[in-house]
């Protein structure tokens, strides 16, 4: 892995020698079919012809190539020697003339982690797909280029490949002759070009749209899934959506759509959710339903889509010029995906996933020691691909929430037109940006920018209320706060709301105002004299980016009457804070599982139900003191089994509670009911026990012990599927074996022989919370293999390994000692290594501080 970085000093050294005019890459992908000759990885063959200038003639540069072998290197009508040139990822080009041509001529390897060509064979029926993906920098594994987002070049692919086949890319393609053959493009990045090949079952569908002039704008839509999915795939869903996008983005963008068609593949194996590749995006096929989903999946589903439409203008049409200003596509991005599924789809509520969601992921991350300012210092491609995080997603569109309700939404979408305009097919920084919206906004968005975009860390917000002897407010003040070590306080535009409870019993909003929050204390005037509160949610309606804090008598309010509160987004706001007290060791773990206990069984949003699942098991595992972390389990398996029964049948409620008790359960009585839900002996009234529910069950059932092997391949020959197959793997490495987790470990830390989507079912197998005892001894193993694994295997699995497999259930001050041992004894290690083991400590620390808080309430 080390030889395949790039620094942004070379990348910025080669953008200022060269521009490339455009790209010829003729790819042979028959040999993804049959029998491999010989040992080592099946290849294909890549032959690229680039053409560029260089602005010094007589300079050296080279081209980026990932290959087991080259054939021949011709630069300019001069064969190069392969053996002086070819290192293994970079081609050394020597004496460039002002007007430059390469050949490329090489054997690439088809990719089984999901980086370059990935090549999957389907367990069901035997086919083979592909298809390619690349950011930020895995192009280079398929063809020779210039890997870096500022040497935009238009591209013409063409594709040999198996008889029966179709292939997909950016252009139209046409078959003749044996040879698919696209069109040029326009100018791209190369991590935004694309190839999709194989057997995919395929849907088509148009959009239309005539503008004020009388054109006439017509976009061919395309959606493919493995044959096997074919049955599954509601692609009518996937069109209605992509063209209520289609239509948002046209009546704000001023700007039609650019790359002529617009297809849409859902992958296999695929690591991320989904890559913006124009006029040829890809999902992860896992957005293909195979069961009963709840309207949360769907929302999600949706807001992916428009997350990479969105990417067509911000990121594709207008690319940062190095990945520091990552954030200028995924941002925005991130942000236009939910304004305009709620203002174009079904899905009217999505700030609230918004609120609950997104930004809990970037407030995790940006209380991390890795945090960073939303514009980064990206020094190299390993540091660009651990800063798709939250931060440059969520935060960064967080960021952008409050931006556009700072100068305005009019201001704002004008600001985004004339970005593109200004820019179309260019590369950007962050003034180009803010120089467009200072212009349409006449606001000064420098020290807003230097608050916001060029600062990190997150500050707490906290309502502090003085009442009068009539019982009115005197005084209500916000006080802002900060971490020490990001001392940063920023200017925040807030709502604050007061509640109390009605007639009825429900608690309402019956005042509000908003304010600029300025400095560590802030007076709402306007909120003087009104009635004492019994809630105040300060960032009501979510405008700003803060955690919010709670005075003592909102806190008792909410403990007491948390379900009362009849608006769905102030509630989620309420949970969200309540999380972060949890999360900073300032509410015992087990009385935050109490709430969800008491009132989750009366959430509305069924994102939100879903997200308060994930915390209350993330609570029981993490963050309960060890001596009650049976009694918490034992309580919310009580407490879930309860709501199931309760929820109302063949609701996306009752589906939502059976997935959660599949994953607390563990007593005898629990396990029997779960196993007779699999066998049918057992009913619950309304609960369609499908294919992906069974497998849940089945989970639960082989980490407890009470499923054997015989069991999960029964249930694989049930479903034997390439779902299936990763379904199964999780369930053999979750068993309760020292054996199987000696398995486990040697198939993921010492072999590479399985795929990504395989490497990742082991290892969420190997990890079981109730196994503490049985991969303890692994502990002092991770130590010793981390850098090895990081300097022998792909970015990708690197990550998911080092991620995955600390021993993070090992929470004791001995595996915190044992990671300092490692980082201060590894200094040198490459500093993407060394950033996900500090993170992971940074977690195992606050478990532990968050365990001795919840250990007082014990007392």
């Amino acid at each position: 892995m080390p030889g395949e970085n790039l620094s942004r000093d070379e990348a910025h050294e080669r953008a200022g020698l060269l521009s490339v005019d455009g790209y010829e890459v003729q790819l042979d992908l028959r040999s993804a079919i049959g029998e491999t000759e010989g040992e080592g990885p099946r290849t294909f063959r890549s032959v690229t012809t680039i053409r560029f200038r260089a602005t010094e003639p007589g300079a050296a540069t080279f081209v980026d190539l990932i290959a087991p072998s080259v054939n021949a290197v011709t630069l300019n009508g001069e064969d190069l020697d392969t053996a002086a040139v070819f290192d293994g990822t970079r081609i050394a080009l020597d004496g460039l003339a002002a007007e430059n041509e390469l050949v490329v001529d090489a054997q690439c390897a088809y990719s089984r982690t999901g980086e370059g060509m990935h090549r999957f064979v389907d367990p069901e029926d035997g086919e083979v797909y592909l298809y390619t993906q690349y950011e930020p920098a895995d192009s280079r594994r398929v063809y020779a280029g210039f890997e870096q987002p500022d040497l935009k070049a238009p591209y013409r692919f063409s594709v040999q490949a198996p008889e029966g086949w179709t292939v997909w890319s950016n252009g139209v393609g046409e078959l003749a002759d044996g040879v698919w053959k696209f069109t040029e493009t326009k100018p791209i990045s190369t991590y935004i070009t694309a190839i999709v090949a194989g057997p995919y079952h395929y849907v088509t569908d148009s959009y239309e749209r005539v503008f004020e002039d009388g054109t006439k704008l017509e976009i061919p839509l395309g959606a493919m899934c493995r044959k096997g999915l074919a049955k599954h795939f509601d692609a009518d869903d996937v069109f209605l959506v992509t063209k209520q996008g289609l239509d948002f983005f046209h009546d704000h963008f001023d700007y039609p759509y650019p790359f002529g068609k617009y297809d849409q593949a859902f992958v296999p194996e695929y690591n991320l959710g989904a890559m913006e590749n124009p006029g040829c995006v890809t999902f992860r096929e896992e957005f293909i339903f195979r069961g009963k989903v709840t309207r949360a999946s769907y929302e999600r589903r949706a807001n992916v889509i428009l997350h990479e439409m969105a990417h067509m203008w911000f990121g594709d049409l207008v690319t940062m010029q190095w990945w520091d200003d990552l954030w200028l596509k995924e941002s925005f991005a991130d942000f236009m995906g939910t304004f305009s599924m709620v203002e174009a789809t079904r899905f009217t509520n999505g700030w609230i996933t918004f609120a609950n969601n997104r930004k809990a992921w970037a407030y995790r991350a940006d209380q991390l020691p890795s945090t960073h300012p939303v514009t980064a210092d990206i020094r190299d491609l390993e540091d660009a691909k651990l800063n798709f995080d939250g931060i440059t997603y969520a935060k960064g569109a967080s960021v952008l929430k409050q931006l556009v309700a700072y100068v305005g939404r009019e201001a704002f979408l004008e600001g985004a037109r004339r970005y593109f305009k200004r820019n179309a097919y260019g590369n950007t920084q962050l003034g180009d940006l803010l120089s467009v919206l200072e212009e349409t906004s006449g606001r000064d968005l420098a020290t807003w920018s230097r608050a916001w975009l060029q600062t990190a860390g997150v500050n707490s917000l906290t309502p502090q209320v003085t009442l009068s002897a009539e019982g009115r407010i005197t005084e209500l003040a916000v006080i802002q706060e900060a971490a020490e070590s990001h001392p940063q306080l920023r200017p925040h535009r807030v709502a604050v709301g007061l509640y109390r409870r009605s007639v009825e019993g429900e608690l309402t909003r019956y005042a509000r105002a908003e304010v600029d929050v300025e400095g560590p204390r802030t007076v709402v005037s306007e909120l003087a004299g009104e009635e004492a509160p019994e809630l105040v949610l300060v960032n009501d309606d979510d405008l700003t980016y803060c955690k919010i804090r709670f005075d003592e008598n909102s806190l008792a309010t909410l403990r007491e009457r948390l379900g009362d509160i009849t608006d769905p987004l102030a509630r989620a706001l309420c949970w969200s804070a309540l999380w972060s007290l949890t999360r900073d060791g300032l509410m015992p773990a087990r009385d935050f599982i109490g709430l969800v206990l008491r009132f989750a069984g009366r959430e509305s949003d069924i994102g939100v139900l879903q997200m308060l699942h994930t915390w209350a098991n993330s609570a029981v595992t993490h963050y309960a003191a060890p001596e009650w972390r049976a009694e918490g389990s034992r309580q919310l398996a009580e407490g879930a089994l309860r709501e199931l029964r309760f929820a109302e049948p063949a609701g996306q409620n009752q589906l939502t509670w059976a997935r959660f008790f599949a994953s607390v359960a563990s007593a005898e009585a629990d396990l029997q009911l779960l196993r007779g839900l699999l066998e049918g002996t057992a009913k619950i009234d309304g609960l369609d026990v499908d294919q992906e529910l069974r497998w849940s069950f089945v989970n639960a059932l082989a980490s407890t012990g009470e499923a054997d092997e015989s069991l999960i391949d029964a249930e694989l020959a049930r479903d034997d599927t390439a779902s299936g197959k990763r379904h199964q793997v999780r369930c053999l490495a979750a068993r309760p074996s020292a054996a199987v987790k000696a398995q486990a470990w040697a198939q993921v830390v010492e072999s590479d022989a399985l795929s990504n989507a395989l490497v990742e079912a082991t290892i969420a197998g190997f990890q079981q919370p109730a196994q503490r005892e049985l991969t303890a001894p692994y502990a002092k193993r991770y130590f010793a293999a981390i850098e090895r694994v990081w300097n022998e295997r792909s970015i990708q699995i690197g990550m998911d390994v080092v991620k995955g497999l600390f021993p993070s259930l090992q929470d004791s001050q001995g595996t915190l000692d044992a990671t300092d041992a490692w980082l201060a004894a590894h200094e040198d290690a490459a500093p993407a290594l060394r950033r996900l083991v500090l993170e992971a400590r940074d977690d195992l620390a606050r478990a532990l501080r968050a365990q001795a808080c919840d250990a007082t309430a014990g007392m």
